[in-house]
């Protein structure tokens, strides 16, 4: 079951980032690329917004990765939720962060102008429990 939250992790292209300071969650929508075990998952923002901030004070993280768009809109309840807990890790090493810069342009072309900015971070959140939902009953949940 591990690999088949894996596998949706690895095919969806967005994903909801919440975050959390001072006890206020915050939801942000980002474009995100894996590693080839979807063990990180990689993401870019500008170093003075609100989900930055709040990533530094409280790494700890949620995603959300759905299968709404793709369903039946007469079968809304097929629809797919993973959830991934994880903990954001800031890179410093050199040929880490060219490797994810790459990875997330390869994945989404129009973030290579917008990565190259001098106020722009990359992402870095290490995956730590898999939790996906099959329609409304059915869940199975992972640690890594």
């Amino acid at each position: 079951m591990l690999e088949e939250m894996k596998e949706l992790a690895r095919k969806r292209d967005l994903c909801v980032l919440a975050t959390v300071s001072g006890g206020d969650p915050h939801c942000s929508l980002m474009a995100y690329a894996t590693d080839e075990d979807c063990q990180e998952i990689y993401m870019v923002t500008q170093k003075g917004t609100k989900k930055y901030e709040n990533l530094i004070s409280n790494p700890s993280v949620s995603l959300l990765i759905d299968t709404r768009a793709e369903q039946d809109i007469s079968q809304p309840l097929q629809a797919k939720a993973l959830t991934i807990a994880g903990i954001f890790q800031e890179i410093d090493d050199e040929r880490k962060r060219k490797l994810m810069r790459t990875r997330l342009v390869e994945r989404h072309p129009y973030l290579a102008e917008f990565i190259d900015q001098g106020d722009t971070e990359l992402i870095c959140i290490k995956a730590t429990s898999f939790l996906v939902l099959n329609g409304l009953k059915e869940a199975h949940f992972e640690t890594v």
